[in-house]
This record gives structure tokens, sequence and C-alpha cells, in this order.
């Protein structure tokens, strides 16, 4: 009853309500793309997607792909995640999939669909109706009152938009023209309501609607121009990007969580060099790594602005070689070189060189979070991966074995790697040296640590008695003593 109501409320506000302006010379009647004219086929999607996909079908519900999944399969690419957006209400989504079903979110409530590892996200159809969005929303099992379905602060900022309508409204809540393109489960056609496919072939990135406008509703929106366009290898539109420069202080006000999850997108998408290149074009790098930008422009000899870029070149090529990747090592690498400008302060301060660390650490960390959050587990490793870095240099006898059992030895053995390629050619025969240590059997490796020759130890001086009262008793037995020996 409530979704009838909603449903009449936003019809006759149809006609009342405010919608985004569409860029003038794109139609907005859609364009349908028969099967036989697009090369996207059932075997390419996910099975969980179609399961998804068939499963609202056969409740009554209108269902499609969206979005990035949609504009991967087109170009040829494999999509990560497939997104399912449908006029279902999410609690009508839970309905349809029961327990496999979670609903999340309060800023754009969202359905989860679970089969194992694999999460589906299920999306209803955004809507532009003003009376709809006064109603309030409701959160939680209880159905607590969370606020009104859609919220704007004072900057233009969207903090909720919980508006339903119907697949014409929601295109035009979409961001880029290329991730507005919907495939249909019912005959398996392409639906282009803002010419997504020809921006596709043009290699252009649109966004949908006045830029500015855009950006001021949702900030995050400018690092992912930049992610789509290094990615894709796209040119941004100019009336795009014309703004992004002007408003990239937006980017303080979105949440430090939301920021780190962007970081990883941006630099763990295979193309960490071209974002570097770019977000620094559009002066986005300093809301980001803000003690790492001031640093890039105090550069001495290329440092540390070869530092970021060899890190960056390792994990695209970790990347496209199939392998994981770490956060952890792509903070190290970002905040190498403030981490060891502030030690220098700290040692010159006198403080000893294991206390100077710790602290250079925990300064530039705590000063980082401000900008993005991150995690403790990761934030751990990166101290481990920092100091092994002053630790493998040791590695004479049975040191060395207990250096290579280290959880994080080999992401330090790889930062070595990217120092050396990043210019610090000096440490070359040390990352020479692990990389023949580790090819070698057991039985080598204890010889070969054996054979490395020691670094002559400073002489040590005689330790002090620090003991108050040993000392009195130890002059009292001198004094007996020579008092003994004048009898």
């Amino acid at each position: 009853m409530q979704r009838i109501i909603r449903k009449i409320t936003s019809y006759f506000s149809s006609s009342k309500s405010h919608s985004h302006p569409a860029t003038p010379s794109i139609p907005k009647a859609p364009k349908v793309i028969p099967r036989s004219e697009h090369g996207i086929s059932r075997r390419e999607i996910d099975k969980s997607a179609l399961d998804v996909l068939y499963g609202l079908k056969r409740a009554g519900f209108e269902a499609y792909l969206v979005g990035g999944c949609v504009r991967d399969l087109l170009l040829g690419l494999e999509p990560k995640d497939f997104d399912v957006v449908t006029n279902a209400e999410p609690e009508e989504v839970k309905e349809v999939f029961k327990r496999r079903c979670q609903l999340i979110g309060r800023r754009f409530r969202l359905a989860h669909v679970r089969f194992g590892r694999t999460v589906i996200e299920v999306a209803t159809f955004r809507g532009q109706g003003k009376e709809q969005a006064q109603r309030q929303d409701f959160f939680g099992r209880k159905g607590k009152q969370s606020g009104k379905a859609r919220e704007v602060d004072d900057s233009g900022r969207l903090l909720r938009d919980n508006v339903y309508g119907t697949i014409d409204e929601d295109v035009w809540r979409r961001d880029f023209t290329v991730n507005a393109l919907y495939y249909n489960i019912k005959d398996f056609s392409i639906i282009d309501y803002t010419g997504g496919l020809q921006d596709i072939k043009s290699g252009t990135l649109r966004l949908i609607g006045d830029p500015e406008t855009r950006y001021r509703e949702d900030p995050v929106r400018m690092v992912r121009a930049v992610r789509f366009a290094a990615k894709l290898g796209f040119n941004i539109d100019k009336s795009t990007e014309a703004p992004i420069e002007k408003l990239g202080h937006l980017l303080k006000d979105v949440s430090n969580a939301r920021m780190f999850e962007e970081v990883l997108k941006l630099f763990h998408s295979g193309a960490g060099v071209q974002v570097f290149e770019k977000l620094r074009h559009f002066d986005l790098f300093t809301y980001l790594f803000p003690i790492t930008e001031q640093l890039l422009h105090e550069e001495l000899e290329g440092f540390p602005r070869m530092m970021v870029i060899e890190a960056l070149k390792s994990t695209d090529q970790r990347i496209s070689e199939g392998k994981s990747v770490n956060p952890a090592f792509l903070f190290s690498a970002m905040l190498w070189e403030p981490m060891l400008q502030r030690k220098q302060a700290h040692l010159d301060s006198g403080l000893v060189h294991q206390d100077a660390f710790f602290a250079a650490a925990n300064d530039v960390i705590e000063q980082q979070i401000r900008s993005t959050a991150i995690p403790k587990r990761f934030t751990a490793q990166m101290r481990d991966i920092w100091n092994l870095q002053n630790r493998l240099s040791k590695r004479q006898g049975p040191r060395a074995q207990k250096l290579s059992e280290h959880p994080r030895f080999r992401a330090a053995y790889d930062f070595l790697g990217v120092r050396v390629a990043a210019g610090e050619s000096e440490l070359k025969k040390l990352f020479d040296w692990w990389t023949e240590y580790q090819e070698k059997d057991p039985v080598d490796q204890v010889a070969f640590a054996n054979a490395v020759e020691k670094k002559p130890q400073k002489g040590r001086r005689r330790r002090q008695n620090r003991n108050f009262y040993r000392k009195r008793s130890q002059k009292k037995s001198d004094a007996s003593g020579s008092a003994n020996s004048s009898d």
C-alpha cells in the first residue's frame, strides 16, 4: 500500500519536480539496441547476477544490469562486479531473496544479495518527486525514523537520496553517460537515454547534467572522473573537466572512510601511474595525500616523486599479472618520504633512532588519517615495512633466516626494490643479496648468511654502576679495607 501511495504522489508531482538539466545535444527519448546489434552475451554475465535478474523478473519486477558492468562488457573488458537496478523497493527485494538479502545504507538504501562470497548490489530506481522527497525515511528492522528521504546541505552536497521512481527518472540520477546504459533481462536489449554508446565509441567521458551541480552533490565524482579516464583511456569532456580544479576543495567534506575506499579504487585500478599524473594535473592529489604533495614541490633529484611513481609501477605490474596487492604497501610508499623527514627532525631533537622512527611513523599516520582513514591492521603493517628497511641490512648468520620468516618480509623486500628503482643505488647490493638468498635452498642459505662480513663494532664504554646504595656500600668497604691495611 505504501508503495502504491508513493507512485501516485510521484505521478502527480512529476510535472512540478525539479530534474537535473541534461546535455542539450542528448535526446531524452531512449534508444533501444536489440540483442542482434550488440555483443553482450549471457555467458559473459556472472551466474549470481543472472540469478538476481531472473529472481526479480519471476517476482513480477523490472530488472536491469546497469553501470560499469555494461560498459566493460561492451568494451570487451571483464567487469569487476555486477550491479542490478529494479523498480522493486529494498524491502520488496528482501521479500524475494529472504535470508540471502541484507539491506544496507542510510544515504542510499541498497540491497546486497549474497551467493557465497559473491555479493550482487541491487538498487531501486531513483526518482525526482518533491512530495516524495519530503516524506520521512525509515531504517532498520524496527523501522526507526531517520530523516527526510532526500536531504541536501548548504553547499549542494547530497546527504540522503532515497526517493524512488522509474527508469526514465533514474537515468538522470546517474553520473556519467557511459555508466547509464541498461541491459534488459526480458529481451536482452540495451537501453541508452544519454548517448552513452556514442561516447564509448568516441572514448569520451561526459557527466550527465550540469557538471558543477553534480560535483557539488557528490564531490567524489571528481576523482571518479579521473579514475575512469585513466583506466579506460578516455578523454574527459571539456565541460566535465572545467570545474574540477575549482571545486577540488569539496573533497575535504567527504568522510575519510569513504576517501580511503576511493584511494584504493584509484591506485589499484591497474592504471595507478596515469591516475597519479591526472590527480596532480587537476590539483586533487593534495586532498588525498596533503603531506606527500607538499614534499613533491620540494623534490630533489627526483625524490620523492620517483618513489611514488616506481611504487605505482610495481603495483600496476602485479595487477596485470593477476597478483594480489596490499593497501599497506601503497600507503607505505606514499608516506615514506614524509616519515623520513619527520624522523630526521626527531633525531635532531635528541631522540635515539628507534624512538625517532616510531614517533615519526605516528606523526605521519595521524596526520594522514585526517584525509583518508587507514584501518589499524594496515597501519601496523606499514610500521613493519618501514622498520624492516633498517633491519634488512643486519643479515649476518641466523638473523637472515629470522628476517625471512617475518610476516612482512616479502612486502619489505619489494619495498626495498622500489627504493632501488627510484634511484637509491647504494641499496642495490643489499637488494641483490636478498634476491640471491631467496633463490637458494635452506642449507645454502645458512652458508650464504654466515659468509656475510660483520661490520666492526664500536668500542663500548664500560657501564658505570647506577645503583646509589651499592656505590655507598662499595665506598664503605673500600674505606674499611684501607683502614685494615694501615693497621
